[in-house]
């Protein structure tokens, strides 16, 4: 008798969890951004911004009349996306522009084009990403995943920093992950080369987002400028095309996954919530300040890992 029972009880599960999950995903998707702030005249550039996330951010922004920058590896793709958001919102500012993180030419070349083509930038956000490459190295010789997620991200805030200082009052926000819980910064190992793995990689570099966005926070403290971290959610996104295991993963809990649209709106919280300039330098996740680890909250750490980011990419350790 018990044993038909478990049996009946594994073949209802399924369905049970089908059942559910609207409620088990709004559960786990509380965090909704409610500023009602219009973009009219303000100039915002998405990274990573012709799929997932950054798609659904790009929406909202271009949504509330910002002229928005699409930030794309893929042009092509970057150029269909605009014309579905232009479409959706009427919004006929959406632009693309090319940018490779992982490749410190390209995004001095979009830096360069953007200085020169805008007057002004109010909104940065650091979404793009990799997660769980195989080992890899950028174009300049950088470990894949802090070359592209940290450094390629810190060399682009650095270029559009003056601009952004010029517009204040200004944002920048950080996309980070939870996963940064499992990170460390190995200063003798930082390009993986003495040990590697792809999953501990992808953490190193998400608490490289935290470090640099408390340790730029310090910087730009009377600026005008504040910039914000955040976890964004587990999110249905391209972001574990690299892992067969992952992708399995995302398949079989689809039901609580968050959708791109959720997963954009802590993005959009920080980018446009007004009064949130006092906690500039804080990690969010569902729209709220949430705890980071310990090696998260150490300043020496984050000090000197700016240093060491400032030395790999040839900028002056101001």
């Amino acid at each position: 008798m018990v044993e038909l029972l478990l049996l009946l009880l594994l073949l209802l599960l399924p369905f049970l969890l089908y059942m559910a999950a609207p409620q088990i995903r709004k559960m786990l998707s509380s965090g909704v951004c409610t500023s009602t702030v219009q973009l009219p005249g303000k100039v915002v550039v998405v990274t990573g911004a012709n799929t997932g996330i950054g798609k659904e951010t790009a929406k909202e922004l271009a949504q509330r009349g910002a002229r928005v920058y699409l930030a794309c590896r893929d042009v092509e793709k970057g150029e269909l996306v605009a014309k579905e958001i232009q479409t959706t919102t009427g919004n006929q500012q959406v632009l693309v522009r090319k940018l490779d993180l992982s490749d410190t030419k390209s995004i001095r070349a979009f830096a360069k084009g953007f200085l020169a083509e805008e007057k002004h930038l109010h909104i940065l956000i650091n979404n793009a990403g990799v997660m769980m490459c195989p080992y890899s190295k950028t174009a300049d010789g950088f470990e894949m995943h802090i070359g592209v997620n940290h450094l390629g991200h810190f060399l682009l805030t650095h270029l559009l920093l003056e601009k952004l200082k010029e517009s204040a009052p200004s944002r920048i926000v950080n996309v980070s992950s939870l996963a940064h819980h499992l990170g460390r910064i190995h200063f003798h190992n930082l390009q993986g080369e003495k040990f590697y793995n792809a999953g501990l990689a992808y953490c190193h570099s998400k608490l490289a987002n935290i470090l640099f966005t408390q340790e730029l926070a310090r910087r730009l403290k009377g600026s005008g400028v504040t910039t914000y971290s955040v976890h964004p959610g587990t999110v249905q996104s391209e972001l574990v095309r690299h892992s067969s295991f992952m992708r399995w993963m995302w398949w079989l809990f689809s039901f609580f996954i968050k959708t791109p649209q959720q997963g954009a709106q802590t993005s959009l919280h920080c980018a446009l919530t007004e009064g949130l300039e006092i906690l500039s330098g804080n990690h969010f996740s569902d729209c709220h300040v949430t705890w980071v680890s310990a090696q998260a909250r150490n300043e020496t750490i984050a000090r000197r890992l700016w240093d060491v980011s400032c030395d790999l990419l040839g900028l002056p350790m101001d």
